[in-house]
C-alpha cells in the first residue's frame, strides 16, 4: 500500500474581488524581499489529533475558511511579476501582483501513519517530507506557481497541515499572523472575526532621507545565469538528518545565568538573552563534537528584526513583509569550546545586535540597491550554521478548534546546509530546536553529557484522552 495517497489538488481563491474591476494591485519589492529570490519557499507544518467531524466536512471547511482568510491577505493569492525595463534592456523590477490567481490546496491521506510515528522517532522521519506541498520551488518561480501552497494530510489518528510560502512575501511573524487568522475563521466563522483593527500593511517599507528609484532595478538575467552556473558547479553535500532538541524553562534559565556569569562587562552581560544562551549551547556542542583544529574559524549567522530599530519612517506593527537583518558571529574554535566559551559567544552576539542601528540598516539598504546580492545556502558543512524561525511566534498557539498542535515541523526546503530552526515549545517558556546536520554529529551530540544535561528527554505522543 502506498505511503501517501493524494486525493485532490484544487485552487482556492479569495472570496471577494480585490480590485473591483480595476487592474490588480502591484506591490514593488524592497531589498529585504529581493535578497530571497534565489532561495526556496519557506515551509511549516503543524500536527493535530484527528478532528471528530467527518473528513469531507473538515476538508471543505478548511478550504472555505482559507478562502475567507485570503480576503485579508491579497498577496498570498497573487503571483510575482518580473518585468524587464525597456529603457535599459539589462535590468528588471519585481512586483507582487494581487490578481487572486489563487492558492494550491492538496488533500492527501497517509493511511498507515500515526501521530506517534511522527512525534516519537529520534530523527524526523522521511515520510514527513511528503506531507508538504510537492516541488521545492525557488522564490523567483512565483511568477508561474502559487505564492502559497497548502497540503492537508490525514493520518490514522491525526491531521497534518503544511504550508509552503514564497519567502519574498513575508517572514515568520506575518506567516504566524496568517495561520492564526485562518484558524480563527475556521473556529468561529468570518462574522466573529475582529479583524478590522488587525489588517496587515502590505506596502513595502522604504527609508526616508535616501534617494532610491522605485521600483528597484536589478540585473535579474545576470543573477539567474550566475545562480544556475553555481548550482551546476556546486558539490552536493552529504545527506543531512534532522533531530528535535527541547529545552525547558528551568534549563533555559540555567544556561542564561551561566552565559551571563562568564561575561565581565556588565552592560553586555545584562543584555544577554535566553535565546542567545541556548543557541550558544547548541552551536558549542556542534563544534566541540567535530574535533576541529582549535585555530580554525567557525561562523554562526542569525537574523535581527528591524521592526523596533527604525523610526524614519517606523515599520507598521502589522507589516506583512521581510524585516530581518542578517549578521554573523565568527570565532575561533578554541574560543567557542574553551573556558567561558558560552559567555564569549553570547557576548559576541550581543555586540552584533547592538551594532544593528537605524543608520547601519539604512546604509545597508542603500548599499544593496547599488550592488544587489542574493542569499544562497552556504555549503561549508560543519563550520557554518544559521538560525531560522523565532520562538516569539509560537505555532503551538494555533488552534483550529481541535486543541493545540501536538508538534510543529519544518519542511524539506532549504536543508542542504546545516541549520538550526527554533520555535517556542509546547510548554510555557520552553524552546524547541530542530537541528539539521549530519547523522554523525547529531549522534555525537546525543552522547555529549555536557550538552544533553540541559536537553529535555523525548516525549511520547500525547493521548487524546489526556488533552
Amino acid at each position: 500500500m502506498e505511503a501517501l495517497r493524494v486525493i485532490s489538488t484544487t485552487t482556492v481563491q479569495a472570496q471577494r474581488n480585490f480590485n473591483n474591476g480595476d487592474s490588480p494591485q502591484m506591490i514593488d519589492l524592497n531589498p529585504w524581499d529581493l535578497q530571497f529570490l534565489m532561495l526556496e519557499y519557506a515551509q511549516k507544518g503543524l500536527l493535530y489529533h484527528k478532528p471528530t467531524s467527518s473528513s469531507e466536512t473538515v476538508i471543505q471547511r478548511l478550504k472555505d475558511s482559507l478562502s475567507s482568510a485570503l480576503n485579508f491577505y491579497p498577496p498570498l493569492a497573487g503571483r510575482l511579476a518580473i518585468i524587464g525595463n525597456d529603457d535599459d534592456g539589462d535590468t528588471s523590477s519585481v512586483f507582487i501582483t494581487c490578481n487572486n490567481a489563487g492558492v494550491s490546496f492538496v488533500h492527501a491521506i497517509a493511511e498507515n501513519t500515526t501521530v506517534a510515528d511522527i512525534v516519537e522517532p529520534t530523527y524526523v522521519p522521511l515520510i514527513l517530507y511528503s506531507f508538504f506541498p510537492a516541488g521545492n520551488f525557488k522564490n523567483f518561480e512565483g511568477t508561474r506557481v502559487p505564492l502559497l501552497a497548502i497540503q492537508v494530510t490525514e493520518l490514522v489518528d491525526g491531521i497534518f497541515i503544511a504550508s509552503s510560502t514564497n519567502h519574498c512575501l513575508a517572514e515568520v511573524k506575518p506567516g504566524w499572523d496568517f495561520w492564526n487568522t485562518w484558524a480563527e475563521i475556521f473556529r468561529n466563522g468570518l462574522n466573529h472575526l475582529g479583524l478590522v483593527s488587525k489588517l496587515s500593511t502590505f506596502e513595502r517599507w522604504f527609508p526616508h532621507g535616501i534617494d532610491i528609484e522605485r521600483p528597484i532595478r536589478i540585473p535579474f538575467k545576470e543573477i539567474l545565469e550566475n545562480h544556475n552556473k553555481a548550482s551546476i558547479d556546486s558539490v552536493q553535500p552529504t545527506v543531512l538528518c534532522r533531530r528535535i532538541f527541547r529545552f525547558k524553562k528551568e534549563k533555559i534559565a540555567e544556561l542564561k545565568a551561566k552565559a551571563r556569569s562568564e561575561v565581565e562587562d556588565s552592560v553586555i552581560r545584562n543584555k544577554i538573552s535566553s535565546l542567545q544562551a541556548v543557541i550558544g549551547h547548541v552551536w558549542g556542542s556542534t563544534i566541540r563534537n567535530q574535533n576541529l583544529d582549535p585555530e580554525e574559524e567557525v561562523t554562526y549567522r542569525f537574523h535581527i528584526s528591524a521592526r523596533s530599530r527604525v523610526s524614519h519612517p517606523p515599520i507598521p506593527k502589522d507589516y506583512f513583509g521581510i524585516t530581518v537583518q542578517f549578521t554573523t558571529v565568527v570565532m575561533k574554535v578554541r574560543d567557542l569550546v574553551g573556558d567561558r566559551g558560552l559567555g564569549k559567544f553570547a557576548s559576541e552576539m550581543t555586540k552584533a545586535i547592538s551594532s544593528c542601528t537605524e543608520e547601519k540598516i539604512k546604509r545597508d539598504f542603500e548599499g544593496w540597491v547599488q550592488n544587489p546580492t542574493m542569499r544562497t545556502q552556504r555549503a561549508t558543512i560543519g563550520k557554518f550554521m544559521s538560525t531560522s524561525s523565532s520562538p516569539r511566534t509560537n505555532f503551538f498557539e494555533i488552534d483550529f478548534g481541535w486543541g493545540r498542535p501536538t508538534a510543529g515541523r519544518f519542511g524539506p526546503a532549504n536543508t542542504r546546509a546545516w541549520m538550526l530552526a527554533v520555535d517556542g515549545g509546547a510548554e510555557e517558556g520552553s524552546f524547541e530546536f530542530e537541528l539539521c546536520a549530519s547523522y554523525e554529529i547529531l549522534e555525537a551530540m546525543a552522547r555529549d553529557p555536557e550538552f544533553m544535561r540541559m536537553v529535555s528527554p523525548p516525549v511520547a505522543a500525547p493521548n487524546r484522552a489526556m488533552q
